[in-house]
């Protein structure tokens, strides 16, 4: 008898697998199908009841969300793999408010369709020192709209220091590539002057592009120009400067211990045309590429096609306008989680990291250690910090153990132990930390 008529029919698997799941029957049946059909493919079959646990298993993970949440451990603050920066209370009120109708394009007061970008517009003007802005998808999306709306056809000037990469393969030649612009590259790696862009400035010239080197530093033997010095030359020329500052801070980091980070109002006072910069670093909200600068050239960005293609929804919209509020009323460093993380006394991780030990017991430890920033911002800095770490045989299996949880916590595994730094976790998390721990210490094989 050939093997595959041993297989249950559909019929009787969708009959046996109905009671086991909430599914509709109809999305059940083509489970069914599915499972079927790949048994067959691979030519190894199974029994009834092994077929049964797959078409369910199957059911369960097609319906199970994948997207999480995280109680992010690892002591980098900015985690791109854990989406960066967690949202403030506001923030995420605002974006739960928005995501009804609201008056994305509406003009309420004159009953009237609006602007999209009026939202945003008077905040980025007042904490920046701009004319306006607008923003868009990521600041990548920033780029790709400044280029080609601006240059496309033309020459675009860049540091070779500044020709860089960045996550996900996203390197500036290719996006200037894309935007049909020009590359230029002057200087060298490590120096570059203001008459290497001068030298290089003609008729088919755009603008100058400066890019923040945000997640690698060069020290050393190394020069770039005065961004007033570059302005003053792009304006003489008839041509425009913008400025890529990455993470964009809006608060001075080196009150914090940390290297200079760009501040966005300093370069727009320097200036620049346009400056582009995060929304979801160090600016600490949803996803988004924030661009302020100069009214006359904005307009040239927002009537241009690409931008419907890039724009932000009403939710990140709503989230943007709540965080930036919070630096508008200068509460944000009080309210605004990555703010909240890099400010916490090293004092004060310490008592909740003992804290927590005491309620876990052996053989939970504290121990000192050191986070970083992450999310391409500040590469070479780190702050002191706390753990309670998990001293075990098999720390991979602890910390897969971990991403099973609900929440899932994501930890880091150092030596022949699971670690939990407290610097990048919000004391509020804290009762989840602890309950999650148990559920740890209890998976004696690994221990």
């Amino acid at each position: 008898m050939h093997p595959f008529r041993s297989l249950p029919s559909v019929d009787a698997l969708v009959t046996t697998v109905l009671p086991l799941t909430t599914a509709p029957r109809s999305v059940v049946v083509s489970m069914s199908r599915t499972v079927l059909s790949d048994i067959r493919a691979k030519g190894d079959v199974p029994d009834a009841a092994t077929c049964v646990a797959r078409v369910v298993d199957a059911l369960e993970q097609l319906c199970t969300p994948t997207l999480r949440p995280v109680l992010n451990g690892t002591g980098v603050l900015l985690q791109t793999n854990l989406g960066r920066a967690p949202l403030s209370g506001a923030a995420r009120t605002a974006m739960q408010a928005a995501a009804g109708s609201a008056s994305i394009e509406y003009d309420l007061a004159r009953g009237s369709r609006g602007e999209r970008n009026r939202h945003l517009s008077p905040l980025l003007a007042h904490l920046t020192g701009a004319e306006g802005g607008i923003a868009v998808n990521n600041t990548a999306a920033a780029v790709l709209l400044i280029l080609t709306a601006l240059a496309a056809g033309r020459e675009v000037i860049v540091s070779r220091g500044e020709a860089v990469e960045i996550g996900g393969g996203f390197r500036i030649p290719d996006v200037l590539r894309q935007s049909g612009a020009t590359l230029v590259e002057v200087g060298t790696t490590n120096r570059t002057y203001v008459r290497d862009y001068e030298a290089a400035i003609n008729e088919r010239t755009a603008l100058i592009l400066c890019v923040h080197t945000s997640n690698f530093r060069q020290l050393g033997f190394v020069h770039t120009p005065d961004k007033r010095e570059l302005a003053d030359l792009a304006h003489r020329h008839g041509i425009l400067l913008v400025d890529d500052v990455g993470s964009g801070s809006l608060i001075d980091v080196t009150t914090y211990g940390l290297t200079a980070e760009p501040r966005v109002p300093e370069n727009v006072d320097a200036g620049a045309d346009l400056v582009c910069f995060s929304g979801d670093k160090l600016l600490g909200g949803p996803q988004a590429g924030l661009i302020v600068g100069k009214n006359s050239v904005l307009q040239r960005l927002a009537k241009h096609p690409l931008m419907r293609a890039v724009r932000l929804d009403k939710i990140a919209i709503a989230g943007i306008h709540a965080t930036l509020l919070a630096y508008v009323m200068q509460h944000a460093e009080a309210e605004i989680p990555i703010w909240q993380m890099i400010s916490s006394p090293l004092n004060s991780l310490a008592e909740r990291a003992h804290l927590l030990q005491k309620h876990l017991g052996a053989p939970w430890e504290v121990r000192p250690t050191t986070s970083t920033i992450g999310g391409g911002a500040l590469p070479t800095d780190t702050l002191p910090s706390w753990a309670i770490v998990l001293p075990c045989a098999q720390p991979d299996t602890v910390a897969a153990h971990a991403r099973r949880l609900a929440p899932a916590l994501v930890g880091r595994v150092q030596g022949h132990a699971f670690w939990i730094d407290l610097r990048s976790i919000l004391p509020s998390d804290d009762p989840l930390i602890l309950d999650a721990c148990r559920h740890l210490a209890s998976d004696t094989d690994a221990i």
